[in-house]
C-alpha cells in the first residue's frame, strides 16, 4: 500500500501551494497535528485505509475530526482533495513527506541522537552546537532516541553519515578482534 512516488506528488503539491499562499507555516502545523492524530488513533487510519466505507462517509467523519479549527482551510481542502481522488488511505505516508520536503525547503537538518539514557539540556545544546562548526549547517533539529542496549556512548546521525561512539560497538570490535586471534599472533 505504500508508494512513495504518490506520497511525494501529493506532498510536494501540498508544499507549493502552501508556498504560494503564504501559509507555509500554518499548513507544516496542520500536518504535524494530523500526523499527531494518525499515531494517536489507529482506528482513524483504519477507517481513511478501508474499502468498504464509502467516500461521503469518510468525508462527514474526517470533516467531524478536524470541524473544530484544528487545521486551516488549505489543509482541510486537500484532505477533501484526497478523498474524492481515492488516495486518503495514502494520507499518513503523504504527511510524512511533507515534513520532508518542509524540512529540506527550509533547510532543516535533522540529527538523530541514540543515547542509553537519557541526557541533559546543556549536552544537548553541546551536541548542537558541534554539529553546525562541523557540518557547516545552521539550523539542526536533534531527534533523541533512548536505547539500552548500547550501553553507554552515544550514537549520532545525519544524512548518509553516522558516528558509532557506543559502548556496544566497542564491544564488538573487540569481540572481531578475538575472534581473529589478533593477540595470539602478536604475542608469539
Amino acid at each position: 500500500m505504500l508508494n512513495p512516488r504518490l506520497a511525494h506528488r501529493y506532498a510536494k503539491a501540498l508544499l507549493d501551494i502552501a508556498v504560494e499562499k503564504g501559509q507555509l507555516d500554518q499548513v507544516f502545523a496542520d500536518v504535524q497535528w494530523l500526523q499527531a492524530v494518525c499515531k494517536s488513533n489507529s482506528d482513524f487510519v483504519s477507517l481513511l485505509r478501508s474499502p468498504i466505507i464509502k467516500a461521503d462517509k469518510k468525508q462527514k467523519i474526517v470533516g467531524a475530526v478536524v470541524a473544530n479549527g484544528n487545521i486551516g482551510e488549505i489543509t482541510s481542502g486537500f484532505i477533501r482533495l484526497l478523498i474524492s481522488k481515492v488516495r486518503e488511505s495514502h494520507l499518513p505516508e503523504i504527511l510524512t513527506e511533507f515534513v520532508t520536503l518542509y524540512k529540506r525547503h527550509n533547510n532543516i537538518n535533522t540529527v538523530k541522537l541514540t543515547t542509553a539514557v537519557p541526557v541533559s539540556d546543556v549536552t544537548k545544546n553541546s551536541i548542537i552546537a558541534q554539529v553546525r562548526k562541523a557540518a557547516g549547517v545552521e539550523k539542526v533539529e536533534l531527534e533523541e532516541t533512548v536505547n539500552p542496549d548500547i550501553i553507554g556512548g552515544f550514537v549520532l546521525e545525519m544524512g548518509d553519515k553516522m558516528v558509532d561512539a557506543s559502548i556496544a560497538y566497542d564491544l564488538r570490535e573487540v569481540a572481531k578482534q578475538f575472534k581473529n586471534n589478533d593477540f595470539i599472533y602478536k604475542v608469539r
